[in-house]
């Protein structure tokens, strides 16, 4: 299976680029899933099909989702749904808000790690294609399970033997499953942690960047890029849609076309060696199969979307006299403050107000943290002996 995921900062047109990017895949004869993890969907209007929180068929080999993570607590995991719903009138919290507070944080995100999960082992499509949330919301995805942990950890102010041991008995009295709630719970950490794993492996997902000729845009793109590298997640593109075509009379367009040919040209230099897809501004509002097709053809002539693009490896190991080197690919990174240390066999880099673990190998842990040096868009740092 392989699953490609479009990210992108709000109201590039990373729904257009997932649906084209899912109806070429389905003109090659793959059973592809297009699917939306955004709450505000706007997949259905795309396609201009109805659309559900389960899989409706739009045409041959051609399937698309809208998540519900509402429908998903009440399909899959109704006994968590239950426990947390519990434990939160247990602590005074009126109905109506507890059952808001039942989705768990990144609930929505989870959504589509669980269903995913759940066709990758049904083998039951060849290629998923995400149309992801914006940018710091696609983010939230790479620690969701740590993230997720931590926050039921501090909700149930319970310890597991507890849960399972009276929940039993609770379950018996009253109804309400809280042993089974907890085992739903667990089981749905492992499944969380199972599928983030698929989504880092550079032979089963992509990551796609979506952009427009524009300077906010690009440089959201970049701070994307950066984080996705800095978390191990391989990108192998990016498109840039929206490109207005050369015009013989501009009228108010003329400033915006000398820029963005200063853009397309930052573009090229910054994502390089990146793949870089380029669709021309349609003109008018891209809905319905047709245009769909158009646009796929315009990104990808008469390629497979589904070929991985690009791939390299973010984190190098280096031995050393003195030690090892670290190398972090880190692309952007030159002017951003950033604090960097060890702490056993993990270095902590902290960027903006964002943290992340780098784990080490076991012996690391009786390195000492020595200089760091960032060449673009290597950060390279030293591990000594003591």
């Amino acid at each position: 299976m392989r699953i490609v995921l479009f990210t992108g900062k709000g109201g590039v047109g990373k729904t257009t680029i997932a649906a084209a990017t899912a109806l070429r895949c389905a003109q090659l004869g793959y059973r592809t899933l297009v699917i939306s993890t955004d709450p505000a969907h706007s997949l259905a209007d795309a396609l201009n099909v109805p659309l559900g929180p389960e899989p409706v068929e739009i045409e041959p080999n051609l399937y698309g989702q809208e998540l519900d993570v509402y429908y998903s607590m009440k399909k899959h995991w109704s006994n968590m749904r239950e426990l947390m719903l519990t434990v939160f009138r247990w602590q005074g919290v009126r109905d109506v808000v507890a059952e808001e507070m039942s989705a768990l944080p990144g609930m929505e995100e989870a959504s589509a790690f669980l269903w995913i999960e759940e066709y990758a082992r049904e083998e039951r499509f060849d290629v998923i294609i995400i149309d992801s949330a914006p940018t710091g919301e696609t983010l939230t995805l790479l620690t969701l399970p740590q993230v997720t942990k931590w926050w039921v950890t501090k909700a149930l102010p319970f310890q597991k033997f507890a849960i399972k041991g009276f929940g039993a008995a609770i379950r018996k009295t009253t109804g309400v499953p809280l042993d089974k709630g907890y085992e739903e719970l667990e089981a749905l950490f492992g499944k969380l942690e199972s599928i983030q794993k698929t989504f880092a492996d550079p032979a089963i997902t992509s990551i796609r960047l979506v952009a427009n000729p524009e300077r906010m845009v690009i440089q959201e793109a970049k701070r994307a890029y950066t984080y996705l590298q800095l978390y191990g997640y391989n990108v192998d593109a990016v498109v840039v849609n929206r490109v207005l075509p050369p015009m013989e009379n501009p009228g108010i367009f003329s400033r915006y076309l000398e820029r963005q040919v200063g853009y397309l040209a930052e573009i090229e230099e910054s994502f390089a060696p990146l793949p870089i897809f380029k669709v021309e501004h349609a003109g008018r509002e891209v809905f319905g199969l047709e245009l769909l097709d158009q646009i796929a053809t315009a990104m990808y002539g008469d390629g497979d979307p589904s070929v991985i693009y690009h791939e390299e490896q973010p984190v190098e190991y280096v031995a050393t006299e003195e030690g090892y080197t670290v190398r972090l690919k880190l692309p952007f990174l030159e002017n951003q403050a950033f604090n960097l240390n060890k702490f056993g066999d993990e270095l902590v880099l902290e960027l903006g107000t964002r943290r992340k673990h780098v784990f080490l190998p076991r012996f690391a842990h009786f390195l000492v943290l020595g200089a760091h040096h960032y060449q673009e868009p290597w950060l390279e740092v030293t591990l000594l002996r003591e």
